[in-house]
């Protein structure tokens, strides 16, 4: 509950800001989330991202001062932070379909971006029969080695993405260079070094001795922290891999009682007992207080 809360303190005070500068960490801050875990909320709730929703928020009110007010094109464009005439018209023509000199003109209808309401999201049903509860798990500090890729929250770069930092460390041997591994059929992807424009760090490795080295500078080293861990069964297609995530941030972690600490997201694949993309067999752990 109180998470829907507190990203609606978030979305009041993107509307009071709509015709001013405003940056994801004040937003952020204004929920009482880290800039990061605040996109991540938002995004797996909503569907979209912070920065969509502001530019159609943006867009949306711009369209009624074109309709109910005789302001110039420019100085509309100006009050909703675009710094150019042409940057707006731009923007304006692929979101409502039309300039906006036409769209003043036609007095066109567009219904646009409503305010977002977080608190109706509560009622918001997936069937958690088929997603699973998660298992609340104790675990050590594990030290992983692979290797680091860079990817972003941003229209869900994150999901294109890592299936080919997955692909690249297999195909490519990656594995074959790690030292000590302890469990080599099991495939470690690390969430982690999260940045405030939505920028991530995802390493692809495995789980090694203590005293492993990285062995060249392609590598690095990881110590996934001890402490307790939500841990939820993935299994099937690769597409229900996605849906299970949406799942955990969208739906199970704003309806649970449980608050996620600061630290990486993981996941542990059974690289022996999967196929991509037909039946994969993943564990995903959310670090918790």
């Amino acid at each position: 509950m109180h998470y829907y809360l507190q990203i609606q303190k978030a979305v009041d005070y993107i509307e009071r800001h709509l015709q001013q500068e405003i940056g994801i960490q004040e937003i952020a801050s204004s929920a009482s989330f880290s800039p990061f875990h605040f996109q991540r909320l938002f995004l797996a709730i909503s569907g979209f991202t912070v920065q969509e929703y502001i530019r159609k928020r943006r867009l949306t009110e711009a369209s009624k001062l074109l309709l109910d007010s005789d302001e110039g094109i420019l100085p509309i464009a100006v009050a909703f932070q675009y710094h150019s005439q042409e940057a707006f018209t731009r923007a304006f023509e692929s979101y409502a379909g039309m300039t906006p000199g036409k769209f003043r003109k036609e007095n066109a209808v567009f219904t646009g971006q409503s305010p977002i309401s977080f608190v109706d999201y509560q009622t918001k049903e997936i069937e958690e029969l088929e997603m699973g509860k998660p298992a609340i798990v104790q675990l050590n500090r594990t030290r992983i080695i692979g290797c680091e890729y860079m990817t972003n929250l941003d229209e869900g770069r994150h999901y294109r993405d890592i299936p080919g930092f997955y692909d690249e460390f297999g195909r490519n041997g990656r594995y074959q260079h790690i030292p000590h591994r302890l469990a080599p059929d099991m495939a470690y992807g690390v969430s982690c070094r999260f940045q405030d424009d939505g920028g991530f760090s995802f390493i692809v490795g495995e789980e090694v001795g203590e005293f492993a080295e990285v062995p060249d500078s392609q590598y690095v080293k990881f110590d996934l922290p001890e402490g307790k861990y939500a841990q939820f069964k993935a299994y099937g297609p690769a597409e229900h891999i996605q849906k299970k995530r949406d799942f955990i941030y969208g739906v199970w972690l704003p309806e649970s009682n449980y608050v996620r600490r600061e630290g990486p997201d993981f996941e542990v694949t059974d690289v022996r007992n999967s196929t991509f993309p037909e039946d994969m067999r993943i564990k995903i752990f959310i670090p918790l207080i």
